[in-house]
């Protein structure tokens, strides 16, 4: 049984997101809050086609393939920062922490499209709602999870917070497969919810301060399930491992 998300208006966010620590946004709510059309945003999606496999999984597997770039978001303004290499801490990644991953940058079409610099300003602005205005470090990851080996783990991991101040999920798509449900809990206490995000351009918003979270493994339904997300977070104080 699939159980869906509830889902939260934009100009709701800013009070949900300090009561609770997260919030799930409806593709059309998405579009209000990014000032973007749905065409727009499923223009993006070809590119999960042409992502690179993932050659850091510690625990052997051969699902994920990702692309990963940086930018800087200060006054409406969108700057990409020079290609550099994924780091996080052993704190808050036991299993991929102290590595320096170095993933294939984003396709240039994406970060042209006019999606794009619409999608990080208006996170930039949730963020600095809920953190305090200020320029944001923003990291971008592009993952496709599959089943071609029969399981895929789209956190192996485990559940987890990533060291930055908000974390932006959206799912882009996800074809023949079950599982992939999203947990969230608090970080400090025993609460927490469960659900699954089905609609394309779906978007779930964490207070990585608040909550950690995580997705169970998907399971093949046919032929080359996969499911595809957009993974953005955002830190004031600079880029993990500056």
């Amino acid at each position: 049984m699939i159980l869906e998300p509830a889902f939260t208006y934009p100009d709701q966010l800013p009070g949900l997101l300090r009561r609770q620590g997260y919030a799930v946004v409806s593709p059309r709510a998405v579009c209000e809050l990014t000032d973007c059309s749905f065409d727009e945003l499923m223009a993006l999606r070809p590119s999960w086609d042409d992502l690179a496999p993932d050659a850091y999984l510690k625990d052997g597997g051969h699902y994920r393939r990702r692309r990963h770039s940086c930018f800087v978001v200060e006054g409406g303004k969108v700057t990409e920062a020079p290609h550099r290499a994924h780091w996080q801490p052993v704190e808050y990644n036991a299993l991929h922490g102290g590595m320096q991953r170095w993933f294939e940058p984003m396709d240039h079409h994406v970060l042209q499209a006019p999606a794009w610099n619409k999608l990080l300003v208006a996170l930039a602005e949730v963020t600095s709602d809920l953190k305090g205005e200020k320029p944001w470090f923003v990291e971008a990851h592009q993952f496709r999870i599959d089943t071609d080996g029969g399981i895929g783990r789209p956190t192996p991991e485990g559940a987890h917070r990533d060291g930055v101040d908000l974390v932006a999920v959206f799912l882009v798509g996800r074809e023949a497969i079950k599982g992939g449900e999203t947990r969230v809990f608090e970080s400090d206490g025993p609460a927490g919810q469960r659900f699954t995000l089905t609609q394309p351009w779906s978007l779930l918003l964490l207070d990585d301060e608040r909550v950690i979270h995580e997705s169970t493994p998907i399971q093949p339904l046919g032929a080359h399930g996969y499911r595809d997300t957009l993974v953005i977070t955002l830190r004031a104080s600079g880029f993990q491992g500056s």
